[in-house]
């Protein structure tokens, strides 16, 4: 029987300089240590965009209004486990409030890094999402025996 495809909103916090913000993940049991966009899945009953507006609360302390985030990617992504996600990767310039690490129990620490130039350690399903992105590429498919890039 196929897995259930879960369905995770990754939000990229836009500055001038080009910056996005990224989150060590700590304490989780998965990709502990690694960098990640401020993300989570959607619940039920609950739409792409007010997902990602509630997780940016959630991890980081920011409100965003629904209106001011706009898709910049998707992706069907199945990960090394075999588990299906299809991952939608929101954009913002506008957010009230300062970033901080509002989850201390799940993330070590949050820091800005060149979009362009991401570390090494980011997590790598991030780390396309956010290529592709820069690329101003919509869509993607990695993971799968059919890929498109």
């Amino acid at each position: 029987m196929a897995a259930h495809t879960v369905i995770d909103v990754m939000i990229i916090l836009e500055r001038e300089d080009r910056h996005i913000l990224l989150a060590e993940r700590a304490n989780t049991g998965y990709a502990d240590g690694l960098l990640n966009l401020p993300s989570g899945k959607v619940e039920p009953g609950e739409n792409v965009i007010d997902a990602a507006a509630r997780e940016a609360h959630e991890e980081i302390g920011v409100t965003i209004e629904p209106a001011a985030l706009r898709t910049v990617h998707a992706m069907h992504y199945r990960n090394p486990e075999g588990q299906p996600r299809l991952g939608w990767f929101l954009a913002t310039p506008h957010w009230r409030g300062h970033p901080s690490n509002a989850e201390p129990h799940k993330c070590a620490g949050i820091s800005w890094h060149p979009a362009d130039n991401l570390p090494p350690t980011t997590v790598p399903y991030n780390a396309l999402g956010i290529a592709h992105y820069l690329k101003g590429e919509t869509f993607s498919v990695h993971g799968w025996n059919n890929e498109r890039p």
